[in-house]
């Protein structure tokens, strides 16, 4: 008895849990509220998978619940014997139509979008004065956070990338260190960086991230890489065309700024004096720093990646980063008085290009 109560407290926590999970979808975050067009391919194949799927299970339940109901020994009795079927030409055939018909529907759809999706030739499309028609991103990944170069645009980000919306933005992907994966949930995705080969593909971004709860799409590493994997977080800055030229303009425009080891700020000082050799302050430029670039430092959303965006978690993870996230090769500054942190973490959240 007890035994049967135990089964049947199990079966009612995970009707509850299902209930809670359905309403776990948030629109910066779910693959299941598509917001560009290779999401909404990917959800439909989604959707016709699933379909098919659920046919199969259905109808084998059917047949399942039919043959225990009419069947049953207790109605006809303990020497009725069923029909034999075998050799039977129709069911053999039904049996075998069905499932390449099945198979088929499955397949086609999943060629098609495989080919469509992996269509990359753009990319390399020029106008008449040799310049990329589209825009191409270079994303490298990293131990444990994602650098974005524009190679067109000659500006290079770090933590967040800003992208165009309606339009076809293509990516370079690769990693510095170990395996990693790309992934923007709610826009498409996934596919690896690898160290040792380039992949490439597209996103269309249909949706302004400036209407979502945080203001940005949320970007993951779907590839265990280490200790901090689950820590390894990117966010996506969605916006109109003009608006994008418009922050490309701004990054632009910190090309050859510099900490200042002179300067009277104190913050931009100490800077200079400790951590300028990994992290650059300018927007113009190219992949392979130390650490990722700051100069729209005080314009993101989080601090590493997943901290809140504020001055007193950003002296945290300057004090002691290995404390938030292990592994990374950023060292502590321990050394550093409350007052330089201060100084510091000032300096950095005044580092921007938006308005």
């Amino acid at each position: 008895m007890m035994k049967g109560l135990k089964k049947w407290r199990l079966f009612s926590l995970l009707a509850v849990l299902t209930v809670f999970l359905a309403g776990c979808g948030q629109q910066e975050l779910s693959t299941l509220l598509p917001a560009g067009q290779v999401g909404q391919d990917q959800f439909t194949l989604l959707m016709l998978t699933t379909g098919i799927m659920l046919f199969v299970i259905i109808a084998v339940m059917i047949i399942y619940i039919t043959a225990i109901i009419r069947f049953r020994r207790s109605k006809l009795g303990e020497d009725h014997i069923p029909e034999q079927v075998e050799g039977s030409k129709t069911l053999e055939l039904v049996w075998t139509v069905i499932p390449i018909m099945l198979v088929l529907l499955l397949a086609v759809p999943t060629v098609y979008f495989t080919y469509k999706l992996g269509d990359v030739t753009a990319m390399e499309h020029v106008d008449e004065d040799g310049n990329k028609e589209n825009l191409v991103v270079d994303v490298t990944a990293k131990l444990y956070w994602w650098e974005f170069e524009y190679p067109e645009l000659g500006i290079v980000t770090a933590q967040e990338l800003v992208v165009p919306m309606d339009e076809k933005v293509y990516f370079n992907l690769m990693a510095a260190d170990v395996k990693h994966s790309f992934w923007i949930p709610a826009v498409g995705g996934k596919l690896d960086n690898n160290v040792e080969n380039v992949n490439k593909f597209y996103l269309v971004f249909e949706q302004d991230s400036k209407d979502l709860k945080d203001g940005v799409f949320y970007g993951k590493c779907a590839e265990l890489c280490g200790p901090s994997h689950a820590l390894m977080d990117f966010k996506v800055k969605t916006m109109p065309r003009a608006e994008f030229d418009d922050w490309v303009v701004a990054m632009q425009a910190t090309e050859g700024v510099i900490a200042d080891a002179a300067s009277t700020d104190q913050g931009e000082q100490l800077f200079a004096q400790s951590c300028i050799g990994c992290h650059a302050v300018s927007g113009v430029g190219e992949t392979g720093a130390q650490g990722p670039n700051l100069a729209a430092f005080g314009d993101r959303n989080r601090v590493a990646g997943f901290m809140d965006h504020t001055e007193e978690d950003l002296k945290k993870w300057i004090k002691s980063p290995q404390d938030y996230k292990p592994g990374n090769k950023m060292p502590p500054f321990e050394q550093l008085s409350d007052g330089e942190l201060d100084a510091i973490a000032a300096y950095l959240m005044g580092l921007t290009v938006e308005k």
